[in-house]
Protein backbone atom coordinates (compact mmCIF):
# COMPACT_ATOMS: atom_id res chain seq x y z
CA UNK A 1 0.00 0.00 0.00
CA UNK A 2 1.35 3.29 -0.67
CA UNK A 3 2.09 5.50 1.69
CA UNK A 4 -0.01 9.32 1.53
CA UNK A 5 2.60 12.05 0.26
CA UNK A 6 2.90 15.49 1.98
CA UNK A 7 4.30 18.60 0.74
CA UNK A 8 5.21 22.21 2.63
CA UNK A 9 4.74 25.11 1.41
CA UNK A 10 6.85 27.60 3.36
CA UNK A 11 5.95 31.41 3.89
CA UNK A 12 8.29 34.18 5.61
CA UNK A 13 11.01 33.86 7.55
CA UNK A 14 14.20 31.93 7.73
CA UNK A 15 13.25 30.64 11.31
CA UNK A 16 9.89 29.13 8.96
CA UNK A 17 12.62 27.55 6.07
CA UNK A 18 14.02 25.88 9.14
CA UNK A 19 11.18 24.84 11.02
CA UNK A 20 9.73 23.61 7.49
CA UNK A 21 13.19 21.39 7.43
CA UNK A 22 12.42 19.95 10.51
CA UNK A 23 9.20 18.95 10.25
CA UNK A 24 10.67 16.88 6.93
CA UNK A 25 12.81 15.24 8.69
CA UNK A 26 9.60 14.18 10.95
CA UNK A 27 7.19 13.44 7.97
CA UNK A 28 10.14 11.33 6.12
CA UNK A 29 9.71 7.92 8.28
CA UNK A 30 6.15 7.88 8.09
CA UNK A 31 4.98 9.58 4.68
CA UNK A 32 6.04 10.15 1.19
CA UNK A 33 7.59 13.70 0.77
CA UNK A 34 6.50 15.25 -2.22
CA UNK A 35 7.59 18.38 -3.94
CA UNK A 36 4.30 19.01 -5.87
CA UNK A 37 0.86 19.38 -4.12
CA UNK A 38 0.81 15.46 -1.99
CA UNK A 39 -2.35 13.78 -0.92
CA UNK A 40 -1.80 16.81 2.19
CA UNK A 41 -0.34 20.32 1.84
CA UNK A 42 1.25 21.73 4.60
CA UNK A 43 1.25 25.86 4.64
CA UNK A 44 3.81 27.39 7.13
CA UNK A 45 2.34 30.47 6.93
CA UNK A 46 3.66 34.18 8.40
CA UNK A 47 1.41 36.70 9.65
CA UNK A 48 3.62 39.54 9.79
CA UNK A 49 2.18 41.75 7.09
CA UNK A 50 -1.53 41.32 5.73
CA UNK A 51 0.83 40.88 2.48
CA UNK A 52 1.75 37.28 4.37
CA UNK A 53 -1.77 36.24 4.92
CA UNK A 54 -2.66 37.01 1.56
CA UNK A 55 -0.44 35.43 -0.16
CA UNK A 56 -0.85 32.41 2.20
CA UNK A 57 -4.52 32.60 0.85
CA UNK A 58 -3.86 32.69 -2.75
CA UNK A 59 -1.82 29.58 -2.20
CA UNK A 60 -4.61 27.56 -0.63
CA UNK A 61 -6.54 28.81 -3.26
CA UNK A 62 -4.28 27.62 -6.27
CA UNK A 63 -3.60 24.22 -4.34
CA UNK A 64 -7.85 24.03 -4.40
CA UNK A 65 -8.05 24.70 -7.74
CA UNK A 66 -4.75 21.97 -9.00
CA UNK A 67 -5.37 19.27 -6.13
CA UNK A 68 -9.67 19.22 -5.24
CA UNK A 69 -8.61 16.57 -3.39
CA UNK A 70 -5.86 17.30 -1.49
CA UNK A 71 -5.95 18.35 2.21
CA UNK A 72 -4.85 21.75 3.37
CA UNK A 73 -3.38 21.92 7.12
CA UNK A 74 -2.23 25.53 7.98
CA UNK A 75 0.75 25.62 10.66
CA UNK A 76 2.50 28.32 11.69
CA UNK A 77 2.21 32.20 12.75
CA UNK A 78 -0.37 32.78 10.69
CA UNK A 79 -2.23 28.97 12.37
CA UNK A 80 -1.81 30.50 15.72
CA UNK A 81 -3.36 33.44 14.58
CA UNK A 82 -6.40 32.13 13.77
CA UNK A 83 -6.73 30.03 17.08
CA UNK A 84 -6.15 33.29 18.98
CA UNK A 85 -9.44 34.91 16.85
CA UNK A 86 -6.89 37.40 15.43
CA UNK A 87 -7.91 36.43 11.79
CA UNK A 88 -9.93 33.68 9.51
CA UNK A 89 -8.41 31.57 6.94
CA UNK A 90 -11.52 29.32 5.95
CA UNK A 91 -9.17 27.30 3.51
CA UNK A 92 -7.46 25.14 5.47
CA UNK A 93 -9.12 22.20 6.02
CA UNK A 94 -7.03 21.85 9.57
CA UNK A 95 -5.34 24.63 11.70
CA UNK A 96 -2.13 23.68 13.68
CA UNK A 97 -0.16 26.53 15.57
CA UNK A 98 3.60 26.94 15.85
CA UNK A 99 3.71 24.12 18.70
CA UNK A 100 2.54 21.52 16.40
CA UNK A 101 5.09 21.94 14.44
CA UNK A 102 7.43 19.55 16.81
CA UNK A 103 4.61 17.00 16.17
CA UNK A 104 3.71 17.21 12.76
CA UNK A 105 2.96 13.68 11.76
CA UNK A 106 0.86 13.35 14.41
CA UNK A 107 -1.06 16.78 13.19
CA UNK A 108 -0.61 14.82 9.68
CA UNK A 109 -2.82 12.10 10.61
CA UNK A 110 -5.46 14.18 12.11
CA UNK A 111 -6.43 15.55 9.06
CA UNK A 112 -6.16 12.07 7.14
CA UNK A 113 -8.74 10.78 9.83
CA UNK A 114 -10.91 13.56 9.27
CA UNK A 115 -10.41 16.15 11.86
CA UNK A 116 -11.09 19.46 11.02
CA UNK A 117 -11.33 22.52 12.42
CA UNK A 118 -8.79 23.95 15.09
CA UNK A 119 -6.48 21.58 17.12
CA UNK A 120 -6.01 22.15 20.64
CA UNK A 121 -2.29 24.28 21.69
CA UNK A 122 -0.13 21.84 23.38
CA UNK A 123 2.97 22.81 24.93
CA UNK A 124 6.65 23.44 22.20
CA UNK A 125 8.93 20.88 21.96
CA UNK A 126 12.13 21.72 23.88
CA UNK A 127 14.25 23.44 21.24
CA UNK A 128 17.14 21.46 22.29
CA UNK A 129 15.05 18.47 20.73
CA UNK A 130 14.17 20.42 17.13
CA UNK A 131 16.49 19.48 14.47
CA UNK A 132 17.37 20.07 10.79
CA UNK A 133 18.43 18.34 7.98
CA UNK A 134 18.98 21.32 6.08
CA UNK A 135 17.46 22.72 2.45
CA UNK A 136 18.28 19.88 -0.34
CA UNK A 137 20.19 20.48 -3.38
CA UNK A 138 21.72 24.07 -1.62
CA UNK A 139 25.06 25.16 0.05
CA UNK A 140 23.41 27.17 2.77
CA UNK A 141 21.82 25.43 5.86
CA UNK A 142 19.89 27.70 8.74
CA UNK A 143 20.35 26.72 12.47
CA UNK A 144 17.74 28.02 14.38
CA UNK A 145 18.70 28.85 18.10
CA UNK A 146 16.08 31.07 19.01
CA UNK A 147 12.40 31.33 18.89
CA UNK A 148 10.31 33.83 20.75
CA UNK A 149 10.61 37.44 21.71
CA UNK A 150 9.96 39.46 25.12
CA UNK A 151 9.85 42.74 23.49
CA UNK A 152 7.06 44.40 23.03
CA UNK A 153 6.48 46.32 19.96
CA UNK A 154 3.36 48.00 18.76
CA UNK A 155 2.95 46.40 15.49
CA UNK A 156 4.09 43.11 15.84
CA UNK A 157 2.02 40.09 15.61
CA UNK A 158 4.43 37.57 15.84
CA UNK A 159 5.21 38.04 19.19
CA UNK A 160 2.10 37.34 20.01
CA UNK A 161 2.16 34.06 18.59
CA UNK A 162 5.50 33.22 19.18
CA UNK A 163 5.55 33.36 22.86
CA UNK A 164 8.47 34.15 25.15
CA UNK A 165 11.86 33.89 24.37
CA UNK A 166 14.17 30.84 24.53
CA UNK A 167 17.01 29.59 23.33
CA UNK A 168 18.70 26.61 21.84
CA UNK A 169 21.57 25.59 24.19
CA UNK A 170 25.09 25.61 22.76
CA UNK A 171 25.71 21.97 23.40
CA UNK A 172 23.43 21.12 21.12
CA UNK A 173 23.40 23.96 18.50
CA UNK A 174 26.79 22.98 18.32
CA UNK A 175 26.01 19.52 17.75
CA UNK A 176 23.44 20.27 15.20
CA UNK A 177 25.71 22.72 13.45
CA UNK A 178 28.10 19.03 12.94
CA UNK A 179 25.35 17.39 11.54
CA UNK A 180 24.81 19.67 8.97
CA UNK A 181 28.44 19.65 7.99
CA UNK A 182 28.52 16.33 8.07
CA UNK A 183 25.52 16.30 5.17
CA UNK A 184 28.40 18.60 3.49
CA UNK A 185 27.17 22.32 3.70
CA UNK A 186 29.99 24.59 3.71
CA UNK A 187 27.69 27.24 5.39
CA UNK A 188 25.62 28.11 7.79
CA UNK A 189 23.59 30.67 8.91
CA UNK A 190 22.31 31.15 12.84
CA UNK A 191 18.55 32.23 12.97
CA UNK A 192 16.09 33.58 15.45
CA UNK A 193 12.86 35.25 16.02
CA UNK A 194 15.04 37.40 18.03
CA UNK A 195 18.83 36.72 18.00
CA UNK A 196 19.34 39.55 20.33
CA UNK A 197 17.61 37.36 22.97
CA UNK A 198 19.69 34.52 22.89
CA UNK A 199 20.04 33.33 26.25
CA UNK A 200 21.30 29.82 26.68
CA UNK A 201 22.54 28.51 30.27
CA UNK A 202 25.68 27.93 29.48
CA UNK A 203 26.93 31.13 27.87
CA UNK A 204 26.35 33.74 24.95
CA UNK A 205 26.05 34.14 21.17
CA UNK A 206 29.21 34.96 20.56
CA UNK A 207 30.56 31.67 22.54
CA UNK A 208 27.74 29.84 19.87
CA UNK A 209 29.84 31.51 17.13
CA UNK A 210 33.20 30.63 18.39
CA UNK A 211 32.26 27.23 19.09
CA UNK A 212 30.75 26.41 15.41
CA UNK A 213 34.11 28.14 14.29
CA UNK A 214 36.63 25.38 15.65
CA UNK A 215 34.57 22.88 13.23
CA UNK A 216 36.87 23.32 10.20
CA UNK A 217 34.91 21.80 7.54
CA UNK A 218 32.94 25.04 8.47
CA UNK A 219 33.87 26.92 5.37
CA UNK A 220 31.35 30.43 6.18
CA UNK A 221 28.90 31.59 9.12
CA UNK A 222 26.76 34.25 9.39
CA UNK A 223 23.91 35.45 11.44
CA UNK A 224 20.48 36.85 10.08
CA UNK A 225 18.41 39.38 11.39
CA UNK A 226 19.69 40.68 14.41
CA UNK A 227 17.86 44.12 16.77
CA UNK A 228 20.72 46.70 17.59
CA UNK A 229 20.74 45.78 21.15
CA UNK A 230 22.61 42.20 19.89
CA UNK A 231 25.50 44.06 18.52
CA UNK A 232 27.75 44.32 21.35
CA UNK A 233 32.24 44.30 21.01
CA UNK A 234 31.81 40.76 22.12
CA UNK A 235 29.85 40.09 19.18
CA UNK A 236 32.23 41.50 16.64
CA UNK A 237 35.70 39.74 18.15
CA UNK A 238 34.72 36.52 16.69
CA UNK A 239 34.31 38.21 13.18
CA UNK A 240 37.02 39.59 13.84
CA UNK A 241 39.49 37.02 14.80
CA UNK A 242 38.23 34.40 12.22
CA UNK A 243 37.88 35.28 8.45
CA UNK A 244 35.13 32.39 8.01
CA UNK A 245 32.88 34.82 10.27
CA UNK A 246 30.88 36.24 7.19
CA UNK A 247 30.66 40.57 7.66
CA UNK A 248 27.27 41.08 6.59
CA UNK A 249 25.27 42.32 9.53
CA UNK A 250 21.74 42.38 8.88
CA UNK A 251 20.46 45.16 11.75
CA UNK A 252 16.59 45.78 11.85
CA UNK A 253 15.99 49.83 11.53
CA UNK A 254 12.30 49.76 10.81
CA UNK A 255 12.54 53.78 10.51
CA UNK A 256 14.87 56.67 10.31
CA UNK A 257 13.07 59.08 12.62
CA UNK A 258 13.10 59.42 16.58
CA UNK A 259 9.47 59.71 17.18
CA UNK A 260 8.11 57.11 14.76
CA UNK A 261 10.48 54.58 16.60
CA UNK A 262 9.36 55.97 19.93
CA UNK A 263 6.01 54.71 18.78
CA UNK A 264 6.90 51.52 17.51
CA UNK A 265 8.44 50.72 20.82
CA UNK A 266 11.77 49.92 19.73
CA UNK A 267 13.63 50.33 22.05
CA UNK A 268 16.80 52.51 20.11
CA UNK A 269 17.52 55.77 18.86
CA UNK A 270 18.78 56.71 15.54
CA UNK A 271 21.80 57.84 17.39
CA UNK A 272 22.39 54.78 19.61
CA UNK A 273 21.71 52.77 16.02
CA UNK A 274 24.33 54.65 14.20
CA UNK A 275 26.62 54.10 16.95
CA UNK A 276 26.22 50.41 16.15
CA UNK A 277 26.87 51.01 12.69
CA UNK A 278 30.02 52.91 13.71
CA UNK A 279 31.22 49.75 16.28
CA UNK A 280 31.16 47.43 13.66
CA UNK A 281 33.20 49.58 10.79
CA UNK A 282 35.73 50.65 13.24
CA UNK A 283 37.10 46.98 13.33
CA UNK A 284 35.47 45.25 10.19
CA UNK A 285 35.57 48.54 7.79
CA UNK A 286 34.10 46.53 4.68
CA UNK A 287 31.26 45.19 6.72
CA UNK A 288 27.82 45.63 4.51
CA UNK A 289 24.68 45.64 6.50
CA UNK A 290 20.92 44.77 5.62
CA UNK A 291 17.94 46.35 7.30
CA UNK A 292 14.02 46.16 7.21
CA UNK A 293 12.47 49.12 6.98
CA UNK A 294 8.18 49.97 7.69
CA UNK A 295 6.83 52.37 5.52
CA UNK A 296 3.97 54.44 6.00
CA UNK A 297 3.15 53.50 9.74
CA UNK A 298 0.70 55.93 11.63
CA UNK A 299 1.69 59.44 11.97
CA UNK A 300 4.63 58.91 9.85
CA UNK A 301 5.03 62.41 7.99
CA UNK A 302 6.89 63.22 4.91
CA UNK A 303 9.95 64.58 7.23
CA UNK A 304 9.96 61.66 9.03
CA UNK A 305 9.87 59.37 5.74
CA UNK A 306 12.49 61.63 3.97
CA UNK A 307 14.70 61.17 7.40
CA UNK A 308 14.35 57.35 6.74
CA UNK A 309 15.58 58.19 3.10
CA UNK A 310 18.72 60.22 4.43
CA UNK A 311 19.88 57.13 7.06
CA UNK A 312 19.85 55.01 4.44
CA UNK A 313 21.70 56.77 1.97
CA UNK A 314 23.82 57.70 4.50
CA UNK A 315 24.72 53.89 5.93
CA UNK A 316 24.71 52.39 2.49
CA UNK A 317 22.87 49.35 2.78
CA UNK A 318 23.49 46.51 0.75
CA UNK A 319 20.58 44.65 1.50
CA UNK A 320 16.65 46.55 2.32
CA UNK A 321 13.97 44.87 2.55
CA UNK A 322 10.56 47.60 2.54
CA UNK A 323 7.25 46.56 4.00
CA UNK A 324 4.03 48.73 3.29
CA UNK A 325 2.47 49.13 7.06
CA UNK A 326 -0.36 47.09 7.35
CA UNK A 327 -2.51 47.50 10.75
CA UNK A 328 -2.64 43.95 12.52
CA UNK A 329 -5.53 43.32 14.83
CA UNK A 330 -4.66 42.55 18.29
CA UNK A 331 -1.71 45.11 18.40
CA UNK A 332 -1.69 48.23 19.87
CA UNK A 333 -0.30 50.41 16.80
CA UNK A 334 -3.54 48.83 15.11
CA UNK A 335 -5.57 51.77 17.48
CA UNK A 336 -3.04 54.44 16.37
CA UNK A 337 -4.51 57.38 14.59
CA UNK A 338 -2.64 59.26 11.94
CA UNK A 339 -3.37 56.51 9.65
CA UNK A 340 -1.45 56.65 6.09
CA UNK A 341 -3.41 56.66 2.66
CA UNK A 342 -2.71 53.18 0.78
CA UNK A 343 -1.56 54.96 -2.20
CA UNK A 344 1.07 57.74 -0.28
CA UNK A 345 2.26 54.12 1.08
CA UNK A 346 2.81 52.64 -2.63
CA UNK A 347 4.50 55.88 -3.75
CA UNK A 348 7.04 56.66 -0.87
CA UNK A 349 8.07 52.55 -0.56
CA UNK A 350 8.75 52.96 -4.16
CA UNK A 351 10.40 56.15 -3.79
CA UNK A 352 13.00 54.38 -1.01
CA UNK A 353 13.40 51.60 -3.24
CA UNK A 354 14.65 53.75 -6.32
CA UNK A 355 17.13 55.56 -3.91
CA UNK A 356 18.54 52.04 -2.74
CA UNK A 357 19.33 51.12 -5.57
CA UNK A 358 21.05 53.89 -6.36
CA UNK A 359 23.05 53.07 -2.94
CA UNK A 360 23.31 49.91 -3.88
CA UNK A 361 24.82 50.54 -7.29
CA UNK A 362 27.87 53.10 -6.16
CA UNK A 363 28.77 49.82 -3.39
CA UNK A 364 28.74 47.40 -6.38
CA UNK A 365 31.00 50.14 -8.49
CA UNK A 366 33.27 49.97 -5.11
CA UNK A 367 34.21 46.31 -5.68
CA UNK A 368 34.92 46.85 -9.79
CA UNK A 369 38.56 46.06 -9.82
CA UNK A 370 39.17 44.04 -6.92
CA UNK A 371 39.29 40.21 -6.05
CA UNK A 372 36.48 38.58 -4.17
CA UNK A 373 36.40 34.82 -2.37
CA UNK A 374 32.82 33.25 -3.96
CA UNK A 375 31.39 30.56 -2.56
CA UNK A 376 29.81 28.69 -6.07
CA UNK A 377 26.13 28.20 -5.41
CA UNK A 378 25.14 26.99 -9.38
CA UNK A 379 24.49 28.04 -12.28
CA UNK A 380 21.99 30.50 -14.47
CA UNK A 381 22.23 31.62 -17.85
CA UNK A 382 25.84 29.68 -18.48
CA UNK A 383 27.63 31.91 -15.64
CA UNK A 384 28.23 30.78 -12.28
CA UNK A 385 26.97 32.63 -9.40
CA UNK A 386 27.31 32.83 -5.45
CA UNK A 387 27.95 35.39 -2.75
CA UNK A 388 30.89 37.36 -1.11
CA UNK A 389 31.97 36.92 2.52
CA UNK A 390 29.88 40.10 2.61
CA UNK A 391 27.08 38.74 1.07
CA UNK A 392 27.25 40.84 -2.44
CA UNK A 393 25.85 38.80 -4.90
CA UNK A 394 28.16 37.43 -8.10
CA UNK A 395 27.58 36.01 -11.66
CA UNK A 396 31.24 34.74 -12.83
CA UNK A 397 32.83 32.70 -15.89
CA UNK A 398 35.68 29.99 -15.72
CA UNK A 399 37.07 28.61 -18.35
CA UNK A 400 38.09 25.41 -16.08
CA UNK A 401 35.64 23.19 -14.22
CA UNK A 402 33.76 24.56 -11.65
CA UNK A 403 31.91 23.07 -8.72
CA UNK A 404 29.33 23.69 -6.46
CA UNK A 405 30.14 24.31 -3.06
CA UNK A 406 33.76 25.50 -3.69
CA UNK A 407 35.05 28.93 -2.67
CA UNK A 408 36.48 30.34 -5.82
CA UNK A 409 38.59 33.87 -6.07
CA UNK A 410 36.42 36.13 -8.51
CA UNK A 411 38.32 39.18 -10.02
CA UNK A 412 35.13 41.74 -10.62
CA UNK A 413 35.27 43.31 -13.74
CA UNK A 414 31.67 44.94 -13.46
CA UNK A 415 28.34 45.21 -12.41
CA UNK A 416 25.09 44.39 -14.02
CA UNK A 417 22.19 45.87 -12.07
CA UNK A 418 22.41 44.45 -8.57
CA UNK A 419 24.93 41.93 -9.35
CA UNK A 420 28.55 42.01 -9.32
CA UNK A 421 29.86 40.18 -13.15
CA UNK A 422 33.32 38.72 -12.47
CA UNK A 423 36.18 35.87 -13.98
CA UNK A 424 37.34 33.39 -12.42
CA UNK A 425 41.27 34.60 -11.63
CA UNK A 426 42.64 30.85 -12.03
CA UNK A 427 44.63 31.39 -8.77
CA UNK A 428 42.80 28.11 -7.47
CA UNK A 429 39.92 27.37 -4.92
CA UNK A 430 39.83 28.73 -1.24
CA UNK A 431 38.03 24.76 -0.57
CA UNK A 432 36.37 22.59 -1.97
CA UNK A 433 33.35 21.27 -1.70
CA UNK A 434 30.91 18.68 -2.80
CA UNK A 435 27.59 19.26 -3.79
CA UNK A 436 25.11 16.74 -2.26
Amino acid sequence: MNRPSVSIVTFGCRVNQYESEAMRRILASSYAISEDAGDVVILNACTVTALADRKARQAARRIRRKRPDALILLVGCLADAVAGGLTRFDEADLIAGNAWKGKIDRAVAAALSGRRGVLPPIEPAPLDRVLAAGPAGRIRAYLKVQDGCSRACTYCRPRQVRGPARSKSIEAATTEGKHLLSLGYPEIVLAGINLAEYRPPEGSLPDLIRSLLRFPELRRLRIASINPDGITPELIDPFVDQRRACPHFHIPLQSGDDRILRRMRRGYTIRSYREKIDLIRARLPDATFGTDIIIGFPGEDEAAFQATCRLVEEIGFSNLHVFRYSPRSGTEAATFAGRIEEGLKRHRADALDRLWRGVLGRLLDSRVGSTQDVLVEGRRNGDWYGYTRDYLHVSFTSDRPVRIGEERSIRITGVDEAVLKGEDDKRGSSGDYASR
